[in-house]
């Protein structure tokens, strides 16, 4: 009988997963990340950064959350955070690539891509082991957000100072610009692959990008001022964007684009993460400290999260399988 036991624990455990699910918050204005239970709601863990951390991606595997070391534009590390010990893994550094900010994985794990805003460079690292692979210089002024068609393809980054996108293709190594709005910052892809939407924050506009032509195809308003992210739903029928100077979320059909309604949120909206099942978004409000939690089927604010000083990017951390 023991031994039976002992054997059906041990199968139980080896068949466990490492953790469950978690919500990595990028806490910049105290350089720390906060692993949050998306259950309770709690923060079971906070772990310290490089300076000024702004954005955080996770592995597919949810194996590491990668951070991006700002700095006051003069950062040149990545940290990675084991989020199963809560523990700092790696720093990794960028050699003379400065100002890191954007942060996006390929989908099968593999590479990493990481925009430099102080030198105006991509770089892709090894995600394994942090190595250089390569750089591409953007040409253009305070490169910032990042997002790679789903087969990684092709990149692309927001230009802020430029009010423009560059378009990195992997496959030859060429560099494109399109022309997106002035501000251009926020930036998301349709789970598809077939649109590219950008917040013009100097606008008040959206400018939409068929990655087909690279081109933009429509513009639409942002219903709000000071539009700064955009985050499309999992199954790709909303596009979420953060108007950070109307304190609110505009909530567009995808599709038609039509405007489906704004959500009053905190003090400076910016990071916008959606559950992997779609259900909540979570809006972090960098001046008022705390993150708004809304029910996305009927846009309705259901409660709110501490993480620490100034929460801004956020990543969903898939439990181990």
């Amino acid at each position: 009988m023991t031994r039976t036991l002992l054997a059906l624990l041990a199968a139980t455990t080896l068949s466990a997963p490492a953790f469950a699910d978690q919500i990595a918050v990028v806490n910049k204005g105290e350089d720390t990340l906060a692993l949050v239970d998306p259950e309770t709601l709690t923060v079971t863990a906070t772990v310290p950064t490089g300076s000024n951390p702004h954005e955080a991606w996770t592995a597919p595997d949810g194996s590491a959350v990668y951070v991006t070391d700002y700095g006051s534009a003069e950062g040149s590390t990545v940290t990675v955070i084991n989020p199963a010990s809560a523990e700092v893994a790696a720093t990794w550094s960028l050699g003379p690539n400065r100002g890191p900010h954007g942060v996006w994985s390929s989908a099968d794990g593999s590479k990493l891509w990481v925009t430099t805003e102080g030198t105006g460079t991509v770089v892709e690292l090894d995600a394994a082991s942090g190595a250089l692979l390569n750089t591409w210089e953007t040409g253009q002024d305070v490169s910032h957000m990042i997002v790679p068609l789903p087969g990684g393809e092709k990149l692309y980054v927001t230009n802020i100072g430029s009010g423009t996108v560059t378009v990195i293709n992997r496959a030859d190594d060429s560099v494109a610009t399109i022309t997106a709005g002035a501000g251009a910052e926020g930036i998301d892809v349709s789970p598809d692959g077939s649109e590219v939407w950008v917040t013009s924050r100097d606008q008040g506009e959206i400018a939409i990008i068929d990655p087909a032509a690279d081109e933009v195809i429509e513009t639409i308003s942002s219903q709000g001022e000071v539009p700064i992210r955009a985050k499309f739903t999992p199954d790709g029928s909303q596009v979420w964007v953060s108007n950070a100077g109307s304190n609110a979320v505009a909530v567009f059909d995808a599709a038609s684009r039509a405007h489906l309604g704004s959500i009053d949120v905190g003090a400076v909206p910016v990071g916008v993460l959606m559950s992997p099942d779609g259900k909540r978004a979570f809006v972090a409000n960098t001046q008022d400290d705390r993150i708004t939690i809304i029910d996305v089927a009927s846009r309705e604010v259901t409660g709110e999260l501490v993480t620490g000083d100034e929460p801004d990017g956020m990543a969903w951390v898939s439990s181990a399988e």
